[in-house]
């Protein structure tokens, strides 16, 4: 049986170790999406957040169900997201448009998300010993903070908890976007297969055409020929 990989807050020690006030957790949601924005979460905990959790079980076992969100159900993620809100020191949720995918390219498009809800989320702080681990690349031109306050954690949402936390929360946020988003164009099922490249997105994007949320710099266009 293989064991679902199981975030902790070992990095984040690490560094609260070292001195750091504050470790922010980011990732992003719906990059590889056919359609719809791409969302990223910043999240930050309580220096030393790890060691209230040995005194206080219940809590703990509550932070054990912390994964991925690719590896929980939608009723899993649901139930966790206020909890992370409620436990999280600060956080914050951000968003890039459709408009500005198209025009840049998601690659840009996605840092400029993450930038945003650092500087959010900095902004709560109100402290400059400042660290960020992110999962899987480094995010370029952050004011204040450069590529030396940074960790790119290759599947860090596996790995760290305040990733892991950030990847459920803007999980959580885009797919009840798409949902509403899909009331507005229910043609194509968005509140099924989210935007992703489902073979019943394909079909419809076939069918019917592209709409406005559809990101045109993916090439779209060729699921239009017969």
């Amino acid at each position: 049986m293989i064991k679902t990989p199981k975030p902790s807050f070992d990095e984040e020690q690490i560094l609260w170790d070292t001195g750091y006030d504050f470790v922010i957790g980011i990732d992003e949601v719906g990059r590889g999406s056919f359609a719809g924005p791409v969302v990223v979460a910043a999240v930050v905990f309580r220096k030393n957040f790890d060691k209230r959790l040995k005194s206080d079980s219940s809590l703990a076992q509550l932070f054990a169900k912390i994964r991925d969100s690719k590896m929980l159900s939608p009723k899993q993620r649901e139930f966790l997201t206020p909890f992370i809100k409620k436990n999280a020191h600060v956080f914050s949720i951000q968003k890039t448009n459709v408009r500005l995918i198209n025009k840049v390219g998601i690659g840009k498009a996605t840092q400029k998300a993450m930038r945003k809800a650092i500087y959010r989320v900095r902004e709560k702080l109100h402290s400059t010993s400042v660290f960020v681990l992110v999962d899987g690349f480094h995010i370029k031109y952050v004011k204040k903070l450069g590529l030396k306050n940074q960790k790119a954690i290759v599947k860090g949402d596996q790995t760290s908890v305040s990733i892991a936390s950030a990847s459920i929360i803007a999980k959580v946020y885009r797919d009840d976007l798409m949902r509403r988003l899909h009331k507005t164009f229910p043609q194509y099922g968005f509140d099924k297969h989210k935007g992703y490249g489902t073979k019943m997105h394909q079909e419809a994007i076939k069918r019917i055409g592209l709409s406005p949320l559809h990101r045109t710099s993916f090439n779209l266009l060729r699921f239009l020929k017969v």
